[in-house]
C-alpha cells in the first residue's frame, strides 16, 4: 500500500530569503541538530535550498518517489527513506529529468544514486551516501509520502528547510527557522569583518 499524505508548505518566502545568504556550516557553529550524518554531495560545487517532500520506500520498492514527482511544486527538496538500504540507487537520470521539468530543488538520500555523469552534467543537486549500478524497482508494494521520515540520524518533517552544499545537508524544522537563521547570518557579517580586519581577503591560494 502507497500511503500518501497532503504535501506541506512550512518555508515561507521571508525564510527562503534568509537562508538563501546562508551556509550549512555556519549553522554547524550554533547548533548540532539537523545534520545529515554521512550524506554527501554527489559532485561539487554544489547548492541546494528547499522544502521537504519526505518519501519513505521498503529497501527494493521505490515507487513511492513516482508518487512524490507527482506530487512536487517548484522549491521542493525530495528527501527519501530507503529503510537502511545503504546499497541500492534509488535515483537516476530519467527521475532527474522528471525532477527538473516539476523545478524540483535537489534530492537527499539515505542510499544511493546511479547515473552519475549525467546527473552531474545536468547540475541537478543529488546528495547521498554514494552511488551504485544496482537499482531500486517500481513494484507497486508499499511506501510513504509526506510522512516524517530519519535520514542521515535526523528526523525529517513535510515541510522542513533542507539547506546543503559542498559540505553537507542539514534540516531545519520551520518554528525554529527565523532565530537561528538570524544568528547565522550575524555570524557570517562577522566573519567578513573579520577578514578584512585581520587581512585574510587578501591571502591568495597555493598554486598549484
Amino acid at each position: 500500500m502507497i500511503r500518501i499524505e497532503p504535501r506541506v508548505q512550512g518555508f515561507t518566502e521571508e525564510l527562503q530569503t534568509l537562508y538563501k545568504q546562508l551556509q550549512p556550516s555556519t549553522l554547524g557553529h550554533l547548533t548540532d541538530f539537523g545534520f545529515l550524518r554521512g550524506i554527501q554531495p554527489l559532485f561539487r560545487p554544489i547548492r541546494m535550498l528547499g522544502n521537504a517532500v519526505t518519501v519513505r520506500i521498503p529497501h527494493l520498492d521505490s515507487t513511492a518517489i513516482r508518487h512524490a514527482l507527482q506530487h512536487v511544486m517548484p522549491g521542493d527538496v525530495i528527501v527519501v527513506d530507503m529503510s537502511g538500504d545503504d546499497f541500492r540507487a534509488c535515483w537516476g537520470e530519467f527521475r532527474t529529468y522528471v525532477a527538473m521539468k516539476k523545478g524540483v530543488a535537489g534530492v537527499v538520500i539515505s542510499g544511493c544514486a546511479t547515473d552519475i555523469k549525467v546527473v552531474r552534467e545536468l547540475n541537478f543537486p543529488v546528495f547521498a551516501l554514494g552511488t551504485s549500478a544496482l537499482t531500486t524497482r517500481s513494484l507497486e508494494l508499499e511506501g510513504e509520502v509526506n510522512t516524517p521520515i530519519s535520514v542521515g540520524g535526523v528526523t525529517v518533517h513535510p515541510g522542513d528547510i533542507v539547506l546543503g552544499d559542498d559540505d553537507g545537508v542539514c534540516v531545519v524544522r520551520p518554528q525554529h527557522a527565523q532565530a537561528l537563521g538570524e544568528q547565522a547570518l550575524a555570524k557570517q557579517a562577522q566573519e567578513a569583518i573579520n577578514r578584512q580586519k585581520y587581512g585574510y581577503d587578501l591571502i591568495k591560494p597555493y598554486p598549484i
